[in-house]
């Protein structure tokens, strides 16, 4: 595993901040000194924090690995390097790019109560909010790039008479290309063991119809002569680190980082920016369920994109005037509890806490670190042992839809993520003797 990477804040709130309505004990200074002096000696109200539901798990900083592919629009007048010679038939509307990727996800935190007021004589319904910030490095072949910026909000949002709706989940989120996004979901009942992963496919598709695929010669790995960004993927495979599969279904990574993994629970949560009922197994993979599946909202939500992608007022999806329009985004996230075997040694009294690796590195692609330390107490120490700890892992599977050239492109980016400081081990399992 890579060195632990130094963690910098872009932004954060104020410290303390909440929202709230604003009622009479903040109007209350606006008035004459008596009607203030009243406000003043009630006793100030008390706002619970709203339920977050499985977004309580969306807590810190996470670092990990993963892998992004992305069709970008070929031009004539600015033209995409090629580092060897091209010699393929297909059209040279667009370039396959692979990346590699480090990624940092880093969450505040949670807003507390967030009042939302309604209409039609139904109550205010209380959301509750986690600000993120995720950044996305390219590492395939050279120093790290970034390629990736996003900010945004994970929604609480509970359930609803008018609309009907059940408690729900919605992400919020930015992207400097110029699109933002509102995608909306649901949240699985948690399930015993791993998940199980749907396959993913990158193929682009004729107006709209995914059924109607297009499959380009950059879809080879072998293929050296073509138009892809690295074009020569010879000593990537070699080493193990990019395979074909990777790019046949790019959740293969997914597959396997939990193939050798004990893991106790898992979560899942859906969201789309063209939510419907069920979300899986329409814009989003099967997702097997043990039970009915939750419904997903029936509306809303969606993507906005500056005029510079949709190249025309309103473009349908499947159009061929927009430069790189982002129509939809689907989205599905696994919170995962893993379990690992740690090997702790003898710590006497007074040794510093210790960093240590699981045993399950050598099979696992990707593990966190653990910190082993013990109070001071003289004469008592931990004798050291064999101990056992659960802690979160999150994966997730983007596919982003874009239109260009007449077709639509899947953009899909998947990532394996742990937290990116050591995780304690709890005192219990650490007793002196």
């Amino acid at each position: 595993m890579d060195e632990p990477k130094p963690l910098t804040s872009a932004f954060t709130k104020t410290a303390n901040f909440s929202i709230h309505e604003v009622d009479e004990a903040f109007r209350a200074a606006a008035r004459p000194a008596a009607a203030a002096a009243a406000a003043a000696a009630a006793p100030p109200p008390v706002t619970l924090p709203s339920p977050l539901g499985p977004l309580a798990a969306f807590k810190g900083t996470f670092t990990g690995r993963g892998f992004n592919t992305i069709f970008r629009p070929e031009s004539k007048i600015t033209p995409t390097p090629m580092p060897g010679p091209v010699n393929t038939t297909d059209p040279d509307d667009n370039v396959l790019e692979l990346n590699l990727t480090d990624e940092t996800l880093s969450f505040e935190p949670s807003l507390g109560s967030i009042p939302n007021r309604g209409s039609n004589q139904q109550r205010d319904a209380f959301l509750n909010g986690v600000p993120y910030l995720q950044t996305i490095r390219d590492v395939t072949t050279q120093e790290p790039v970034g390629i990736h910026f996003e900010p945004g909000i994970w929604l609480a949002v509970p359930a609803t008479t008018i609309p009907n709706e059940p408690f729900t989940v919605a992400r919020m989120a930015s992207i400097p290309h110029g699109t933002t996004i509102t995608a909306q979901g649901t949240a699985l009942a948690p399930v015993a063991g791993k998940p199980t992963i749907a396959a993913i496919d990158i193929t682009p598709f004729v107006g709209g119809n995914p059924g109607n695929k297009i499959t380009f010669q950059n879809q080879t790995a072998t293929n050296n002569t073509t138009r892809r960004l690295p074009q020569d993927l010879t000593a990537l495979i070699a080493s193990g680190r990019l395979t074909q599969a990777m790019i046949t279904d790019p959740n293969t990574v997914l597959r396997n980082q939990i193939a050798h993994q004990t893991i106790t629970q898992t979560i899942v949560i859906e969201t789309s920016t063209k939510p419907g009922t069920p979300l899986s197994d329409g814009p989003l993979p099967a997702i097997p369920s043990p039970g009915p599946h939750p419904t997903a909202p029936n509306f809303a939500g969606g993507t906005a994109n500056i005029a510079f992608l949709e190249g025309q007022p309103n473009p349908p999806p499947g159009g061929g005037s927009a430069n790189a329009n982002a129509f939809q985004m689907d989205a599905v996230f696994w919170i995962e509890t893993v379990v690992y075997d740690i090997d702790v040694p003898a710590l006497p009294p007074g040794t510093p806490p210790v960093i240590l690796q699981p045993r399950q590195r050598s099979n696992v692609p990707l593990v966190p670190s653990f910190v082993a330390a013990i109070p001071f107490v003289p004469n008592k120490g931990f004798k050291g042992g064999h101990v056992r700890v659960a802690t979160t892992q999150i994966q997730y599977s983007q596919k982003v839809m874009l239109d260009f050239a007449g077709l639509t492109w899947p953009h899909v980016s998947v990532a394996s993520l742990v937290p990116a400081a050591p995780v304690p081990i709890p005192d219990h399992l650490l007793p002196l003797t």
